[in-house]
């Protein structure tokens, strides 16, 4: 018995192996396929269902896509001064005369300053940190755009910094540092309410989430 069931084993792993290994297309589809499993998001179905829906596509949205993706590659840079991606070295925000210098919001990635900038709620210059602080990651802040926050608030004109980094253990360990950092000079640090979302049902949300809201009340 133990025998079969050892054959058994080594008859499923080697049909395993070979359906995985079995390709179902050429390699040029088998790469796109591929890189578009590592997009966040995006599994090998997806991916698969992605790669055919392009190539079926092929005029419409495979060509301008790899057309797009090639622009993408040449002008892309980042930011020296706010650390945002964009086709300029200063980006668009940061060169916005109609922006309001004297407030910074900081935010762990690229993601989070498009997100706010997509909620439209305030018109201030951003400063993108690269992450969070992570011992255990070996992230420290010499990893992230620490320094260079504190040379742009100490180069003068800014009177607030809006800490909007996430509600994470991370996040407000970075948060901690960075009000550490900033404590000697005369700029406010101000950081996200964190409480009830717009629409939420309290009956829906965790005690953690209740709890920030009860301490973070105001004046209604």
């Amino acid at each position: 018995m133990a025998l079969r069931h050892y054959s058994l084993l080594t008859i499923r792993s080697s049909f395993y192996t070979a359906s995985m290994s079995k390709r179902i297309a050429g390699p040029e589809i088998e790469r796109l396929i591929q890189l578009l499993a590592k997009v966040p998001g995006l599994g090998p179905r997806s991916a698969r269902r992605a790669a055919l829906h392009l190539i079926k596509k092929k005029e419409q949205l495979l060509a301008p896509l790899a057309a797009a993706m090639g622009e993408a590659v040449d002008k892309v840079r980042v930011c020296s001064t706010c650390g945002n991606v964009d086709t300029s070295d200063p980006c668009m925000i940061c060169t916005d005369p109609r922006r309001d210098p004297t407030t910074i919001i900081v935010v762990e990635d690229v993601s989070d300053l498009w997100a706010l900038e997509r909620a439209g709620a305030m018109n201030a210059r951003f400063h993108v940190l690269g992450g969070t602080l992570s011992p255990l990651d070996g992230v420290g802040p010499d990893q992230l755009t620490i320094k260079q926050l504190v040379t742009r608030i100490a180069e003068g004109g800014v009177s607030e910094v809006i800490l909007a980094v996430n509600a994470t253990v991370e996040g407000q360990t970075t948060a901690h540092y960075l009000t550490d950092q900033l404590s000697g000079f005369d700029v406010k640090i101000t950081r996200l309410a964190h409480g009830v979302p717009v629409g939420g049902e309290l009956d829906y949300l965790d005690e953690g989430t209740l709890s920030a809201a009860l301490k973070s009340r105001t004046v209604f």
